[in-house]
């Protein structure tokens, strides 16, 4: 999926306010460069390059560090706390936490249903493809968890979800079979990885061993090395 895309899709629909409008006066630099960087370090995450995926979430924050404006920085550290809990990165987010008390309030919501514990009135301010999820969230008898995430059109949207219910309490081994194949069939390492883990633990957990045995092949099908093949013997 092109970068620019998941940045208006989903998990990114907030923009970071960073986004231009054909009516509106010259973007700053800074806003610019920092789209970029979120764009950038977004894709590098999802497909496992931690490397350049740190250069670039480190470059966003610094570019928007120009503007002495912590609601601004927290929306970044946001952005970056959700893309890594895409990943079942659940224990990330330090700029996001360090500077909560100091975001914006639909911030603040959205930083509660990543937590898995949104609020009635969280609902209304949260980006669209969420606000069903977290309506599942506040109910006492949900309905099918896998069907909700089916529904989401949008695959790192579908992710982010999996992960906030995961928190919540409320995400069975059938939800996470269909993170695994939203990973999958996006070809995002890093998710997959961590979402064919957890497939694994919970399929044996629940005496499910063909389903474990068969992730766990997929798993190791993923992490292997390339190996280079033979060089050419001389006659």
């Amino acid at each position: 999926m092109n970068t620019s895309l998941l940045v208006r899709c989903g998990v990114l629909a907030m923009c970071l306010g960073l986004s231009a409008c054909s009516s509106a006066p010259p973007v700053p630099d800074w806003q610019l460069n920092a789209r970029q960087s979120v764009e950038k370090a977004t894709q590098a995450d999802l497909l496992g390059l931690s490397r350049v995926a740190d250069v670039e979430w480190r470059r966003a924050v610094e570019e928007t560090r120009r503007t002495a404006d912590p609601a601004r920085m927290a929306r970044v550290g946001l952005v970056q706390c959700a893309v890594q809990q895409a990943s079942l990165a659940l224990d990330g987010c330090a700029l996001w936490r360090a500077l909560e008390g100091e975001a914006a309030l639909v911030d603040q919501a959205y930083g509660r249903y990543l937590a898995g514990v949104p609020r009635p009135d969280d609902i209304a301010v949260l980006p669209a493809a969420h606000q069903p999820m977290a309506r599942l969230m506040l109910t006492d008898s949900p309905p099918s968890v896998p069907a909700a995430l089916t529904q989401m059109p949008d695959p790192l949207s579908r992710l982010v979800a999996a992960s906030a219910l995961l928190r919540a309490g409320m995400l069975d081994l059938d939800g996470v079979s269909v993170a695994v194949e939203t990973a999958a069939e996006m070809g995002w390492r890093r998710p997959l990885a961590a979402w064919l883990a957890l497939q694994v633990q919970q399929a044996q957990a629940q005496g499910q061993d063909d389903l474990s045995q068969r992730a766990q092949r997929r798993l190791d099908l993923l992490t292997a090395t390339a190996t280079a093949p033979p060089a050419p013997r001389a006659d």
